[in-house]
């Protein structure tokens, strides 16, 4: 299976992928869906008009979603918009237009107005099978009658599948055929098989396999378009202040922490800077702000702490970059294809354990660590956030989840420092761990995976 880097990395906006981009890619699908269906059926003489579209969110999107604004995102996602459109808006104030009922513009000239009052349901007590992250969004006629309907599940990372999609694919993930690629790994032992019969590193092969869909010229472009938005994240959240939103009044704690280490910097040391920079991002994330998936939006610090400092701090250079992010998301398409990187199915383990290791690897590489080391790199820090739970309290990514970055960044720059120091010889694969990874999260309450009925939620007490 063959998962692109910009799959992998994606500029949204925050609070969540799972939550909050994957909820509105699928919203804005299913607008477009129902325009196709009604141009389909438009000779139809009796055709049934449609009233009223409705959308329940179900399993973890229900019991988090409002904190995750994922009733925003939906409302957004009706309207027609994306993601990556929103990075620049005035998203409070296009709410306030959007919160009233609103006709749906791209299914004029019928006046179908939506009302997200009423027309976004948050159902507790029905979830899926398939995956905690489910909607279904319903087109209804006058009289409550549905005239057109489709089941999405947010997977995590900002993908998301339709009903007939999940079970007919591994991950579950779409992505290419592993075939379309000259070098198809899909677990890290076949990875290390391929660098060294062919003598290439993992950044190396992950290029081979993005050049046969892109150009090269295209392919640094877009990783450089990828690496300035990551920085302008870390900059923007260590220059901000103030109180985060959602009610637990959270404030802003990077800017304040990074002016004291920049004011005796002899003092500072790289774990400092690491939480500084990875905090600034998620706060941003928090805020609704602009982020990159990383491999999702609760994990964007991690990677970008750890790139920021090998930059500001060690002087990497373009190809040292763009090595970085090409074996980080080698990684990624691993963990993701193998187990993956949803709160949801596995805990926080997938979210900021995955964006650990491909920090750790991102890191081994750019450093000149051979595929050994690197491979070492990643499953150090993946299996050292094993069993990690998603508890967010109120629903929010806030707490714990701004600081658990510092922390997983921190675990990714000493794993990637170890390996560096010996020959990639572990005893546990990278193949191991993540299959661990999978059987835990498979085996995880439902109350420690992105519901908030468990664990930090639960006993955090309200004053």
């Amino acid at each position: 299976m063959f998962i692109s880097i910009f799959d992998i990395f994606k500029i949204g906006i925050g609070p969540s992928s799972s939550h909050t981009m994957g909820p509105m890619v699928a919203a804005r699908r299913f607008i477009d869906e129902l325009t196709r269906h009604e141009k389909a059926q438009d000779t139809l003489s009796e055709q049934a008009t449609v009233a009223r579209v409705r959308c329940l969110l179900k399993g973890s999107l229900a019991f988090t979603g409002q904190g995750h604004a994922t009733d925003k995102a939906v409302l957004l996602g009706i309207h027609g918009y994306h993601p990556a459109d929103l990075i620049e808006t005035d998203i409070p104030g296009l709410l306030q237009t959007l919160e009233r009922p609103t006709p749906i513009a791209s299914l004029e000239p019928m006046n179908v107005a939506f009302n997200p009052q009423e027309d976004i349901v948050f159902d507790y007590d029905n979830p899926l099978p398939q995956h905690p992250n489910a909607m279904v969004i319903e087109a209804l006629d006058a009289q409550g009658s549905s005239l057109f309907s489709e089941t999405y599940f947010s997977i995590g990372g900002g993908f998301i599948s339709t009903l007939a999609e999940i079970d007919s694919i591994q991950a579950p993930i779409k992505g290419e055929p592993a075939a379309h690629s000259p070098y198809p790994f899909n677990s890290s032992e076949s990875m290390l098989t391929m660098t060294s019969d062919n003598r290439l590193t993992i950044a190396e092969l992950k290029r081979r396999n993005e050049q046969q869909h892109l150009s090269r010229a295209f392919i640094d472009e877009k990783i450089q378009h990828i690496w300035l938005a990551m920085r302008r994240c870390v900059e923007s959240g260590l220059q901000a202040e103030g109180i985060l939103p959602g009610g637990l009044k959270v404030k802003r704690r990077a800017k304040n922490l990074y002016q004291q280490l920049v004011k005796h910097d002899s003092n500072a040391n790289v774990n400092d800077w690491l939480c500084a920079y990875a905090m600034a991002v998620n706060e941003e994330n928090a805020a609704g702000h602009m982020v990159v998936t990383a491999p999702t939006n609760g994990a964007a610090g991690v990677i970008p702490a750890v790139l920021y400092y090998l930059v500001q701090h060690e002087n990497a250079d373009d190809r040292q970059i763009q090595d970085f992010l090409l074996t980080a998301a080698a990684i990624g398409g691993l963990i993701k294809h193998r187990s993956s990187i949803s709160g949801a199915e596995v805990g926080c383990q997938g979210e900021v354990g995955s964006a650990s290791a491909m920090a750790a690897a991102g890191l081994c590489a750019a450093k000149g660590g051979s595929p050994q080391q690197i491979e070492q790199a990643a499953e150090m820090a993946l299996e050292h956030h094993l069993g990690m739970t998603c508890d967010p309290v109120k629903g929010l990514v806030q707490i714990p989840c701004i600081e658990r970055n510092g922390f997983g960044a921190i675990k990714a720059y000493t794993a990637a420092s170890i390996a560096l120091r010996e020959k990639g010889e572990n005893l546990m694969s990278l193949d191991s761990c993540i299959a661990a990874m999978k059987t835990t999260g498979e085996e995880m309450s439902h109350k420690y995976k992105e519901t908030s009925l468990g664990g930090l939620a639960v006993t955090w007490v309200e004053c």
